[in-house]
């Protein structure tokens, strides 16, 4: 039996999923398999080739895709976020570190198997950074990739680690073997900032207090702000990141400096977003309530982070400024999707 070339999507029902599946669709391509926990909504599924529905951590239900599929790329998306790994630890580490281990693994096999890279993308996320306190933040300006590394999340420890498995496999694979075996594994990554989408509702990200005062404005709920008016870290739209995904699977390795990637947009403060909700919604009711905990999580990032690298070797340019994506994307599709919900 022929195995077919395929794009594999881990974590495919997520936020990032349903625009990637969108898009590669589209292309036409390559046909498209996806891992999840969680069968795909019935509009994504009709998009996709095969879909497996299980766990990352299911060896043999890897197996099985090995057997049947060639896979050229993956891009693996399944994890346990930021705020649910805080109360979970153990499984965080081995649904984030150990499935991205079983994936890279995977990979390294799959290439080995028909004898060219698989390339393979993985979203990291600026929880990997932690900034020790408010005066250094302020001080760092534009944080670059290899700085303050130090991250206080067991989500941004396992994101950071994995970053590290990555260029393992990409560049050190089982390096005292009598013959080379890295390269096999085409290793790129990108520290997400917040993402936000107008097209499926917040998950409970440390990050998420941004789309979800424009979901709570929309629907004309009252909604109490977890972080302080001047909280700044930077942001991104869903299409761009999608955007960034893509633009990177399909650059020239040669142009690559890197293994992981810094991307941003824009940075507003809490109280701006605010401000510009509460102009879309002039009857919205947004207050401020300070988690001191989740706050202290969201101070421990970066307020912006220099992205030049990603600009530079993969020509990352960001489409949504601040006022594009709340504008023109953010506020017009979520407020849609209510007044539909009402008629």
């Amino acid at each position: 039996m022929i195995r077919k070339p395929v794009v594999l999507i881990t974590g495919a029902g997520g936020e990032i999923g349903h625009g990637l599946i969108a898009h590669l669709a589209a292309s036409g391509n390559q046909p498209v398999i996806t891992l999840d926990v969680n069968p795909l909504e019935p509009s994504l599924g009709r998009m996709v080739q095969r879909e497996f529905t299980g766990s990352i951590m299911d060896k043999s239900l890897l197996e099985r895709v090995l057997s049947e599929f060639e896979v050229a790329t993956v891009y693996h998306l399944a994890a346990l976020l930021s705020t649910r790994s805080e109360f979970t630890p153990v499984t965080a580490h081995q649904v984030n570190v150990e499935g991205t281990l079983n994936l890279l693994e995977f990979s390294q096999r799959e290439a080995e198997s028909h004898g060219r890279p698989v390339t393979f993308l993985y979203p990291s996320s600026i929880a990997a950074y932690g900034l020790p306190d408010l005066e250094t933040k302020r001080r760092a300006g534009k944080v670059k990739e290899d700085d303050y590394n130090t991250p206080s999340t067991m989500y941004g420890a396992n994101k950071l680690y994995c970053e590290q498995l990555g260029r393992y496999y990409a560049k050190f694979y089982k390096q005292l073997a009598a013959e080379s075996q890295s390269g096999r594994v085409d290793f790129r990554g990108v520290r997400f900032p917040g993402l936000i989408s107008a097209l499926t509702v917040p998950s409970g990200g440390t990050s998420d207090y941004a789309p979800e005062m424009i979901h709570a404005a929309a629907k004309g709920e009252p909604y109490e702000c977890f972080v302080r008016p001047d909280t700044r870290i930077p942001f991104m739209a869903m299409p761009d990141g999608i955007d960034a995904l893509l633009k990177l699977a399909a650059a020239p390795k040669a142009t690559l400096t890197r293994t992981a990637y810094n991307l941003a947009a824009f940075n507003p403060s809490a109280d701006e977003i605010r401000t510009e909700v509460i102009r879309a919604f002039p009857g919205a009711d947004i207050t401020w309530v300070n988690d001191v905990k989740r706050q202290g999580i969201v101070d421990s990032w970066p307020a912006d982070v220099d992205d030049t690298a990603a600009r530079t070797d993969w020509g990352f340019a960001p489409a949504y400024d601040f006022e594009r994506a709340f504008r023109d994307y953010l506020i017009p599709t979520i407020r849609e999707r209510y007044q539909r919900g009402r008629g």
